[in-house]
């Protein structure tokens, strides 16, 4: 037996990489050189320049740190702060300071960002702590929180006017200085970390076992545990403090150091920070390259969020979960004995609540009723955004039902499978390329975008026999390339970045009536023919065998389907944003109250799901009045937890 080589055969390669990055920062200095005498050339070159290139340097190996001190604790080869919720939970805390307590981000700027980090993923381990942190529920639960996160921060940006747009962009990881303030500071805090790293080597070794097999050799897990993360926590909230989000960085370095052949844990925590460094230099240098005169095209943040989803997705088939979640489609329900007269209720009670939601909300004195001239005052207003918040209810409920049965699996919807962040990078394609293009060709755009996200899903999925780990796994990885690439079209600013921020936090408040008329008319038309497709809904989950032994050919009838949701997905996102889950929750809702057969069980999901977004609408609309909360927001402050409950219910 062969002892591990600490240097592989791959360092050859790292040696070119590292050159690569060395020749793009010298390529910035050389351009920066001043001419003799030009002092303000001088300052530019001393304290723009260079301190950048520090920071990228610096930046990059204290995330690729983080993200092997991550992986190893939870043992988990695709935790890093993007997936982990820490970036989000730093940034939401950032931006809620910035907006509401803006004298705490001069004072206390690290400790805001390492207090949201550390919230964000005590909130993941305690959800996952029951299923022993396994990798799949662990980033599942990170990337719900940071959804929510994102869409949070989305909000209070739009809250506060123009002024705040500013952030979001700085939220996007821009890597410009104005002086060695930020080197120094990430300097010390990285020899601090490695420092502390070389002396707990032994109990990260032993971290890496069983549990059991680590106490049984002396350690405390938990405390150990806790301090590592909180070691690695605190590089990465140090970074985004300063810099902004750096997506993917982390996730990338030490899965690159493995690929390459380090082997021992010595190694790979040699070799993440080295490759974080160069990965980060290259990324900003081909940045800076690409760069429109003064202007960046994007943020260096952004534009390493480009690598996490490509290098989530190649990392699927390669992840080993050692528990599955819960069939919560196939647990014994109590069927009702008359579902129709159930399925009235419901759609009585969501009429009632749309009329509610029309007549009764907060004015300057409180809850009072609008009748007569106050009606015809508010009615303009409200009536539109009730229609569309219903209509996208009812487009999403049918989307996720027919996704549901399509993959058979219980987590499937159009939220949680990406379908409704490629939706929106459909939209930022035609307001990007085309800005003078009308609601037809933006509609086009979504349609392709969801189409292409769901098709690439379905994909992966095939590979793992749709398994839901598998399909929600591969739905996280297209929504973060996805809303990597949304993000780059926001910080680019402009009436476009306006639009699609506005749409990413899922506002109706500016729905007119023309816009509710076509959004209405667009539910009716690609729902009527949803209850003619009965029997394909009751045949396909019974598998490819049985569906061609009576005359079904499972992939055209799945085919249709499936183009058939991404329609309804598109069409309900363009309105409420890609952040809701009502497409996961209504199939459920209904499943749960007793409605067993298909075609009632469709139809209490899109009854449910109107009754969901309706209600949603109402209270975004009422609660902070006179301030508009954006509707898929609230939704989905519901629709995550929700999410994380199926994700703990039980093991199969």
């Amino acid at each position: 037996m062969t002892a591990p080589r600490l240097f592989p055969r791959a360092v050859p390669a790292l040696g070119l990489a590292a050159l690569a990055a060395f020749l793009l920062l010298a390529v910035q200095v050389v351009l920066a050189w001043p001419e003799a005498g030009d002092a303000l050339g001088r300052i530019v070159l001393v304290d723009s320049v260079l301190p950048r290139g520090a920071v990228a340097l610096l930046a990059g190996a204290s995330l690729g740190l983080s993200g092997a001190l991550l992986q190893r604790v939870l043992r988990n080869p695709i935790a890093d702060p993007s997936t982990l919720g820490i970036a989000s939970g730093a940034q939401l805390a950032m931006t809620l300071a910035t907006a509401y307590a803006p004298a705490w981000m001069e004072t206390a700027r690290e400790p805001l960002a390492f207090a949201g980090g550390m919230g964000a993923l005590g909130l993941i381990l305690a959800v996952s702590w029951r299923r022993g942190f396994d990798p799949v529920t662990v980033v599942l639960c990170g990337m719900l929180i940071s959804l929510v996160a994102a869409s949070l921060s989305a909000a209070v940006i739009l809250a506060n006017g123009e002024y705040m747009m500013s952030l979001f962009i700085w939220g996007g990881g821009s890597l410009e200085q104005t002086g060695w303030g930020v080197s120094a500071t990430l300097l010390v805090r990285l020899g601090v970390v490695a420092g502390a790293t070389v002396l707990l080597l032994r109990p990260l070794v032993l971290l890496g076992f069983d549990d059991s097999n680590a106490r049984a050799l002396g350690l405390g897990v938990s405390g150990m545990r806790l301090l590592v993360l909180g070691l690695a926590v605190a590089l990465a909230t140090g970074v985004i403090a300063f810099v902004g989000v750096i997506g993917f960085v982390g996730l990338a370095a030490p899965n690159l150091a493995r690929l390459a052949g380090f082997r021992t844990l010595r190694a790979v925590l040699l070799a993440s920070p080295v490759l974080g460094a160069i990965l980060l230099a290259i990324t900003d240098g081909l940045v800076q390259a690409a760069s429109l005169g003064d202007s960046e095209i994007l943020p260096t943040g952004a534009a390493t969020a480009l690598l996490g989803g490509p290098l989530l997705i190649w990392l699927l088939p390669r992840l080993r979960s050692a528990i599955r979640l819960a069939d919560t489609a196939a647990a014994p329900i109590a069927r009702l004995a008359r579902p129709g007269a159930i399925l009235l209720v419901i759609a009585l009670l969501a009429t009632l609540v749309g009329a509610l939601a029309l007549l009764w909300g907060p004015g300057p004195d409180g809850w009072n009723w609008a009748w007569g001239p106050t009606l015809e005052a508010v009615a303009p207003w409200r009536w539109p955004r009730i229609a569309v918040a219903g209509a996208a209810g009812a487009m999403l409920a049918a989307a996720g039902f027919t996704l549901q049965r399509v993959t058979g699996n219980p987590m499937a919807s159009p939220e949680a499978l990406g379908v409704s962040s490629g939706s929106g990078l459909g939209l930022a394609a035609v307001l990007l390329l085309a800005p003078q293009a009308g609601p037809g060709w933006e509609f086009a755009g979504a349609v392709l975008g969801s189409g292409a996200a769901l098709l690439v899903v379905l994909g992966l999925g095939a590979r793992g026999g749709f398994g839901p780990e598998r399909l929600l796994l591969g739905g996280i990885a297209v929504g973060s390339l996805a809303g990597a690439l949304v993000t780059a079209g926001i910080a680019r600013g402009g009436p476009e970045g306006n639009r699609l921020l506005n749409w990413l936090s899922g506002s109706t408040a500016l729905a007119s009536p023309m816009e509710a008329g076509a959004t209405a008319l667009l539910a009716l038309a690609l729902l009527a023919p949803m209850p003619f497709l009965a029997r394909w809904f009751q045949i396909l989950p019974l598998g490819p065998g049985v569906g061609r032994a009576i005359g079904l050919s499972p992939r055209r009838a799945g085919g249709w389907l499936v183009f058939l949701a991404a329609v309804l997905s598109a069409a309900a996102t363009l309105s409420v944003g890609p952040l809701s889950f009502v497409g996961l929750m209504a199939p459920h809702m209904a499943r749960l109250a007793g409605f067993a057969r298909p075609p009632l069980q469709f139809a209490a999901s899109v009854a449910i799901g109107t009754l969901l977004m309706v209600f949603a609408d109402w209270m975004a609309r009422s609660l902070a009045f006179p301030y508009q909360l954006p509707v898929g927001l609230l939704a989905s402050l519901v629709g995550a937890p929700y999410l994380v409950w199926l994700l703990n219910r039980g093991l199969r």
